[in-house]
C-alpha cells in the first residue's frame, strides 16, 4: 500500500476520498483533482448510492456537494449520523448555501468549501480532514482548543456583532442592510474579525465559534 505523507509529519496509507455529487462534470474535476494529488477516488451520483454501495467502515474523507436531488447533503449527513459513520464530511457549496453550510458544521461537518474551488486549497483540506482520523477523539471535537474563547474576547461589540452574522453565511452587503453603516466598513469589520480571530476561511471561523460555545 502506497503512503502519503499528512500534515505534521504524519505518515498514513494513502488518503481515500468518497465523493457524492449528483453532477458530471464536477465529480469528473474532483476525481482527476485528488487522484492527482495521489489519492483514492471513489465517485458516487447521489447520498442513496453511496448508501447502497459503499464502505463507511474503512477509514476515509466523505466530499459531499451540498444541493442535491431526492437526498440533499444536510439529509445524507443525517443519515450516516444515524448509521453511526464517523468519517470526516466536508461539503461543496455553491455561495447560496454557505447558511447550510454553517449548519452542516453545527451538526459535526468538519470542513467546508465553495465553489468553484482551488485545486490546492481542496487537496489541503482533505488531507487535513484524513488527519482528525488519526488524532484523539477529543482532538477531533475541539479543533482550536481553549484558545477560541480568548480570541472571541479580543472582538470590539461591534465586530461581535458582525461575526454573529458572518457565521450564518450573510454576506457584507446583508451585514450593512441588518446593522447600518457602508459596506465597506462592514468590509473592514470582516477583516479585522479574521484577523484577530487568526482564521483564513469562514469554514474555519464557523469552527472557532463553535469550539468557544463548547469551552
Amino acid at each position: 500500500m502506497r503512503l502519503a505523507r499528512l500534515g505534521a509529519g504524519v505518515v498514513s496509507e494513502i488518503v481515500r476520498v468518497l465523493v457524492v455529487d449528483d453532477d458530471v462534470f464536477m465529480r469528473d474535476l474532483l476525481q482527476r483533482t485528488l487522484a492527482k494529488a495521489g489519492m483514492k477516488v471513489q465517485t458516487y451520483l447521489s447520498g442513496s448510492e453511496l448508501l447502497e454501495n459503499a464502505d463507511l467502515e474503512t477509514p476515509g474523507v466523505l466530499l459531499l456537494d451540498m444541493k442535491m436531488p431526492a437526498i440533499s447533503g444536510l439529509e445524507l449527513q443525517a443519515l450516516l449520523r444515524e448509521r453511526g459513520v464517523v468519517l470526516p464530511i466536508i461539503f461543496l457549496t455553491g455561495a447560496s448555501n454557505i447558511a447550510m453550510a454553517v449548519t452542516a458544521m453545527r451538526n459535526g461537518a468538519v470542513d467546508f468549501l465553495e465553489k468553484p474551488f482551488d485545486a490546492v486549497e481542496l487537496v489541503r483540506r482533505v488531507e487535513h480532514a484524513q488527519s482528525l482520523l488519526l488524532a484523539p477523539v477529543v482532538q477531533r471535537e475541539r479543533v482550536f482548543g481553549p484558545e477560541a474563547q480568548q480570541r472571541l474576547a479580543s472582538l470590539t461589540p461591534r465586530e461581535r456583532k458582525v461575526l454573529d452574522l458572518m457565521v450564518t453565511g450573510r454576506t457584507s452587503k446583508m451585514i450593512a442592510r441588518e446593522l447600518g453603516g457602508s459596506f465597506r466598513t462592514i468590509e473592514i469589520h470582516r477583516s479585522r474579525v479574521m484577523s484577530k480571530m487568526a482564521v483564513t476561511s469562514l469554514a474555519n471561523l464557523v469552527r472557532l465559534t463553535i469550539d468557544a460555545d463548547t469551552g
